[in-house]
């Protein structure tokens, strides 16, 4: 018996052994993907705070709450048992789908534009994608509701990324590193988001302190700073989350086109990309890049804007027709 029993137990231990050997392995593998992710995630944490501007400072942490909890559903619950079993019987289908994701972004980008370039005509279109309008619930429903579709497409690009990342990995290992690449990235974002639209509660808090000593007075100094530089931060980031779903959703079209043999637009702006950086070759990599990203944005742009008109005359009448049929039928 105590032969079995030490057997039994030098087994435990090496299995234990070869368990933190996978978990490590798993770790350092999440990292690596994450890291080549890193560029999506910086859009993700610039486009959220808009979808929390223009709301009661007792609502930011729940609305926040709210949209970190359907971005982990995303990833969890839809993204990873689909993008596992797409690599497992199709991954051809992975392709198609993350264009038809970047669609969604230019649109979204080239709409936030549009309302900023024609605020009349832009009210005309949401009214025609929602006739019935909204109270404060239904507004801050739809707000939640937006950016959750918003990260849906964002979250698909990081799963996407990372599973690239890991090719030859089986599948329970790519779906340890999906999942916890998912929950890493996630709480990083969210938590970041969550610092910066209370920055200005803080700085209310901050500024409040009694001086009672040169450091009392520092904080106060920081706490007016933070007051009154949130609000141009905000608008700084809304502008940078607009720029970023165009570019990001521009750059995923190229990228799907360029393997589907459409490499035109690819290498146009590879060379573009590449002309820039001879002529600055002190800072070559940085500005072949930026002239890549700016050429991607700009591409993702145009295919936003000829995609408003899209929707309204086709895709929310139509939606709306399928939504009254879904009622009726439920009805019945």
């Amino acid at each position: 018996m105590s032969v079995g029993l030490i057997a039994l137990l030098d087994d435990v231990a090496a299995l234990a052994k070869a368990a933190a050997a996978s978990l490590d392995d798993v770790a350092a593998q999440a990292g690596k993907a994450g890291a080549k992710a890193a560029g999506v995630v910086i859009d993700d944490a610039a486009v959220t705070p808009r979808y929390v501007t223009g709301f009661s400072p007792a609502r930011e942490l729940p609305i926040i709450g709210k949209i970190a909890l359907g971005s982990l559903k995303n990833k969890l619950l839809f993204l990873l048992p689909a993008a596992i079993a797409l690599s497992l019987v199709a991954p051809q289908a992975i392709t198609p789908l993350l264009m038809a994701g970047g669609l969604f972004l230019c649109y979204e980008g080239a709409e936030k534009i549009y309302e900023l370039i024609s605020p009349h005509g832009a009210h005309h279109h949401e009214e025609q994608l929602d006739p019935a309008g909204a109270d404060a619930k239904a507004f801050e429903d739809g707000k939640v509701a937006g950016a959750i579709r918003t990260d849906f497409i964002l979250s698909a690009e990081i799963m996407a990324i990372t599973l690239a990342s890991v090719p030859d990995a089986g599948p329970v290992m790519q779906a340890l590193i999906l999942a916890l690449v998912g929950i890493v990235i996630t709480a990083g974002v969210y938590g970041v988001v969550a610092l910066i639209v209370k920055a200005d509660d803080v700085g209310l808090w901050l500024a409040g302190r009694p001086s009672r000593s040169p450091v009392d007075t520092a904080l106060r100094l920081l706490g007016h700073g933070l007051v009154k530089g949130m609000p141009y931060l905000l608008k700084l980031l809304g502008a940078v989350g607009t720029a970023a779903m165009i570019w990001v959703g521009g750059g995923i079209l190229v990228h799907g086109a360029e393997i589907f043999g459409f490499s035109a637009p690819a290498h146009m702006l590879h060379d573009a990309g590449e002309a820039a950086a001879h002529a600055v070759p002190a800072l070559g990599g940085l500005v072949s890049w930026l002239v890549q990203a700016a050429g991607s944005g700009v591409i993702g742009l145009v295919v936003g804007a000829v995609l408003i008109p899209v929707v309204s005359m086709a895709v929310a009448p139509g939606w709306r027709w399928l939504s009254r049929r879904l009622r009726k039928l439920r009805a019945a």
